[in-house]
């Protein structure tokens, strides 16, 4: 069974991150893509970051009715920051028959160097790089600086010799942010088509619990 994760903060989730999933599912012929919300984001931890259980439930909202798509909420089992080598071993732990695939923006796959354990990850799984094709250049440079024993495979994929890969993904490219999401919440602005209609009507649901966490809101 193979298996796509995609992580993050999710404070909130948005387009761009389910649009990812679907086009990875998709391309690759998964058979699940999960979205696995960071209980402690090591990068994120300021106050505005929403509590966990709520990032998971605007998730699931995100999520729901859309074949192929799930939601794992292991990391809230275990204490202190979100590492995603940790993850990633807590997956081959518990379910090792899976071959896993992690997916990450391009821009954040080059910087991998400075996470923690994070040029180990590749050794956990296989990795998917989303982006347009003029990252190509960069990404190529990159696994040839630090994984020099990966052998390439065609213009947009490595083996690596444990058998896992790395490879490029084009796909349409919806540059949302989450500040920008929690800034246009914030001054009562239309969210329409930057986030699913799930977030969107649970973000009204839950106003005021969010607005302790992301600021007051302007206007009426």
């Amino acid at each position: 069974m193979k298996i796509g994760i995609l992580g993050g903060s999710f404070n909130p989730v948005h387009t761009g991150h389910v649009r990812m999933a679907v086009e990875v599912l998709e391309q690759l012929g998964l058979d699940r893509v999960e979205l696995v919300p960071a209980s402690e984001p090591p990068h994120k931890r300021g106050e505005d970051v929403l509590p966990f259980d709520l990032r998971m439930e605007l998730v699931d909202r995100a999520i729901a009715d859309i074949p192929g798509l799930g939601s794992n909420p292991l990391e809230a089992e275990r204490p202190g920051p979100s590492f995603t080598c940790d993850t990633l071993t807590c997956y081959r732990t518990k379910e090792p028959e899976k071959e896993l695939y992690f997916i990450l923006g391009a821009s954040t796959f080059l910087e991998l160097h400075n996470w923690h354990r994070g040029l180990e990850i590749p050794a956990l799984a296989s990795l998917v790089v989303v982006n347009r094709w003029e990252a190509a250049d960069d990404v190529a440079g990159f696994v040839a600086e630090h994984w020099p024993e990966a052998a390439p495979e065609g213009g947009s994929r490595w083996r690596l010799p444990g058998g896992n890969a790395i490879r490029l993904l084009d796909s349409p490219r919806l540059d949302i942010k989450g500040g920008h999401i929690r800034r246009r919440w914030l001054d009562r602005r239309n969210l329409s088509l930057l986030v699913p209609d799930g977030v969107r009507d649970l973000l009204e649901e839950r106003a005021d619990e969010i607005a302790r966490y992301w600021g007051e809101r302007t206007g009426a």
